[in-house]
């Protein structure tokens, strides 16, 4: 059996993220090599992938970029607050945001197809997912064209990233009014989100 170090299974745990035995036993595997138990461990989260397809994601994260010509807004879920709150699900919020930024992309198909450090969304997302140990799904994209919109992202938990969004487009230049807005729409829970969907009588 290989010497592994408790120093190879820190920087192994965090640069993955993984558990202390899923680590160990990888590093066991490999003889030592840190990049070839990374793989490993990469192989076992992709097959653990597909077993956890149907469990629901109830927690997560929001996300918002303001452009100059267009708001975007993402959610991205996970099933635990404890991943939820995690830097590395942070970190791929932030991953995913700017990828679909970049992409232009206005639906939850074209930001999974958008381009990412030589891979696409969808990649990176499963890559994750799989070293971490818990389903992720990208569930919302929203793009709104246009320069004047007003953001707020809500902490329902002091703890936890935003998991409450709210864009509002406004004219005029009284953007402090607009978040104010933004601020209430998101403590409501309005039953419309747009005119259109107000009935008329």
């Amino acid at each position: 059996m290989a010497n592994v170090s408790l120093e190879d299974i820190k920087t192994l745990r965090e640069r993955l993220g993984t558990g202390m035995v899923d680590t160990k036993n990888a590093l066991v595997e490999a003889e030592g090599d840190l990049e070839k138990a990374t793989e490993i461990l990469r192989l076992k989260g992709a097959k653990g992938n597909a077993k956890r397809a149907d469990r629901s994601t109830s927690e997560g994260l929001i996300a918002a970029h303001e452009g100059a010509d267009a708001t975007t807004m993402i959610e991205l879920a996970c099933e635990t607050d404890f991943v939820a709150k995690g830097e590395k699900f942070v970190a791929l919020g932030e991953r995913v945001l700017a990828a679909v930024v970049a992409a232009g992309a206005d639906s939850v198909e074209a930001a999974l197809a958008a381009s990412v450090d030589g891979s696409t969304v969808a990649a990176i997302i499963d890559e994750e997912a799989a070293i971490i140990g818990e389903k992720f799904e990208l569930r919302r994209v929203a793009r709104i064209a246009g320069a004047n919109f007003a953001v707020y992202l809500h902490r329902t938990n002091k703890d936890l990233p935003p998991q409450v969004g709210v864009v509002v487009a406004y004219e005029g230049s009284d953007a402090e009014t607009a978040r104010s807005i933004a601020q209430h729409i998101s403590f409501a829970d309005p039953q419309y989100l747009t005119r259109d969907e107000v009935p008329a009588e």
